[in-house]
């Protein structure tokens, strides 16, 4: 890769004789493969080179400290890149962070509260293995835990040392921050199903789960919140420009629109999931573990079409949606939240959610507006049961006009 960034010899010869040459050309490689700039990877070369014989990559790891060392003792890193406010020290350190990572070398990043990593990996396996839940309820209800857990005082090193009332204060505490009662109650669910996990186990007081209290949800109490189909007709013509950022959103936004799917059946849409032949694509529904197909509307192929031939970046990702700039790598799923929230705000809508989700719901009363049955509905959604679609019908103010307006006497 070296002989491909410089061509003066000298040059040459100084990058192949500095120590840990072959790491660093390999590391070189893979950051081209990633969709880096030509003068991106000559900078991250030259920062290799300059902290190389500082670095240690031996059969240890390397610290932070070790690469704030290293970087620190070349003078050239202090100085102010120009016209920037990221400082060449902050950008030599974050690239030899990303080059020992690389590595391997980096010491393993807590993915939760150690104290109880290992309760909580033994969870995660019982739902999965036993439970068979979806890869998400997994996650969300594992990321909830470490919430709860990194609260905790530090006197609560055991399960057994926590009791109800950390519970109640956590809980107290969300929603003072602003969270909705569904969001306060599945927060409570998932802490009654952990602590019910432990429970059996005799990992925890019994009886702590039956005192872990919620707010009471009534079936079907809340309003299914979306933009009107004007206002998602005025989103989508405002993505119709030409720029790369335009031409990306629009393809998600029509994606969620007309389809009304959620964020991550959108993040985990592959290239081979458009059957452009037979001008079908398919869906990949995580609640009930199934491919849907769908007509490929004209409409969303032309959108996506523009997308894959003007501006996803060419690489071996098999994602439908990347990011546009380097490091190349697939949009998550919560990615697509800010995406559509940010379009939403740049037409004037500020709903509350106002993310990808409200989307659905817009195109959920759409249908209803223009006359599709619930069953239909609910089959367009993906919903698994019916009673998931009922909410819509309280947004269906047509049909509640009728109601209203029927003269009743004759009836009674």
């Amino acid at each position: 890769m070296i002989e491909v960034l410089f061509k003066r010899p000298t040059v040459l010869k100084r990058y192949r004789e500095c120590p840990h040459a072959p790491e660093r050309d390999a590391y070189l490689q893979h950051c081209a493969t990633e969709g880096y700039s030509h003068s991106m990877l000559r900078k991250i070369a030259w920062v290799l080179l300059s902290v190389a014989s500082r670095v240690d990559i031996g059969d240890g790891v390397v610290t932070i400290q070790d690469i704030e060392l290293a970087v620190d003792g070349r003078k050239q890193f202090k100085r102010q890149i120009t016209n920037s406010s990221v400082s060449t020290r902050e950008l030599a350190i974050h690239v030899v962070k990303q080059w020992v990572g690389w590595l391997g070398k980096l010491p393993d990043a807590p993915t939760g509260p150690s104290i109880f990593a290992e309760q909580v990996n033994a969870f995660s396996k019982y739902m999965r293995e036993e439970r068979g839940l979806s890869p998400v309820t997994i996650s969300t209800r594992c990321e909830r835990l470490n919430w709860f857990f990194s609260r905790l005082p530090p006197v609560r090193d055991t399960l057994h040392a926590i009791t109800p009332l950390d519970i109640d204060a956590f809980i107290e505490s969300k929603g003072k921050d602003g969270w909705t009662r569904a969001s306060i109650s599945a927060l409570a669910s998932s802490l009654r199903s952990f602590f019910g996990f432990a429970e059996a186990r005799g990992w925890c007081s019994c009886g702590i789960t039956a005192v872990i209290q919620s707010p009471r949800i009534y079936m079907r109490e809340g309003i299914p919140q979306g933009p009107g189909w004007e206002d998602v007709q005025r989103l989508l013509v405002s993505t119709s420009g030409d720029g790369r950022v335009d031409i990306r959103d629009h393809a998600i936004l029509t994606l969620l629109a007309l389809y009304g799917l959620r964020r991550g059946e959108v993040a985990a849409l592959q290239l081979d999931d458009l059957d452009w032949q037979g001008e079908l694509i398919h869906v990949t529904r995580p609640k009930q573990r199934i491919s849907q197909l769908y007509p490929l509307l004209p409409v969303v192929g032309e959108a996506i079409l523009r997308y894959l031939r003007n501006v996803r970046p060419r690489c071996s990702h098999r994602a439908l949606f990347l990011t546009l700039d380097a490091p190349i790598r697939p949009l998550s799923a919560k990615s697509m939240t800010p995406i559509a929230h940010a379009r939403l705000a740049s037409i004037g809508l500020t709903l509350s959610p106002g993310g990808a989700h409200c989307l659905r719901h817009a195109c959920a009363g759409h249908l209803l507006a223009t006359g599709f049955s619930l069953k239909q509905i609910g089959d367009h959604l993906g919903h698994r049961s019916a009673n998931s679609t009922l909410s819509y019908t309280k947004v269906d103010m047509a049909g509640l006009r009728q109601v209203a307006e029927m003269d009743l006497g004759a009836i009674l």
